[in-house]
């Protein structure tokens, strides 16, 4: 069988590097949902939250997701807030697959994600609204979550390998 997981956090955690690195340790094709999305509709996440609105955007990445889920045998990276719809999360726990929650402080998350200008969600002041979507999301990312690893002061290396290393022993117990 080919091993799957998904990585969620807040923007910033390290999903997408980590995921590249997790999938080259695993030796399956690593895919960010973002990208799914940009590709599905045609227009960059920037573009569909401008043209479209967050619903609307949303609505497009829980269809993405759930697609990947049923179709994709790799590494995932769902977007900071791919699990705002119950759908999604509830797509998640109906696959079965790993989810890997990656943590880090909010000083870190604001040094990793710069100003924000390729994040919409994070425009103007990302420091802010982080603070403010941490509280909301976090629940969210705990209620999916097969466990957790924190990014803190760690390369992407290194968490991909704690992570893989999670995986392996979650396999060996089944």
């Amino acid at each position: 069988m080919t091993p799957r997981v998904v990585l969620v956090g807040l923007p910033g955690a390290g999903k997408s590097t980590t995921g590249r690195r997790l999938a080259k340790i695993l030796k399956v094709p690593f895919a960010d949902s973002d990208d799914l999305v940009e590709h599905s509709a045609g227009r960059s996440v920037r573009e569909l939250f401008a043209e479209a609105g967050e619903d609307e955007f949303r609505r497009i990445e829980a269809t993405t997701v759930a697609s990947a889920l049923s179709q994709f045998e790799g590494v995932l990276a769902l977007g900071g807030g791919a699990l705002a719809l119950i759908s999604t999360r509830q797509a998640l726990a109906d696959s079965g697959v790993p989810v890997v929650l990656l943590r880090a402080s909010l000083s870190t998350l604001v040094v990793r994600v710069g100003d924000g200008r390729t994040r919409p969600l994070l425009a103007g002041d990302p420091a802010a609204r982080l603070a403010a979507l941490a509280p909301v999301r976090d629940p969210l990312y705990r209620e999916v979550a097969t466990f957790t690893v924190e990014t803190e002061h760690r390369t992407p290396g290194r968490v991909a390998a704690a992570i893989a290393a999670r995986l392996h022993e979650r396999v060996s117990r089944e």
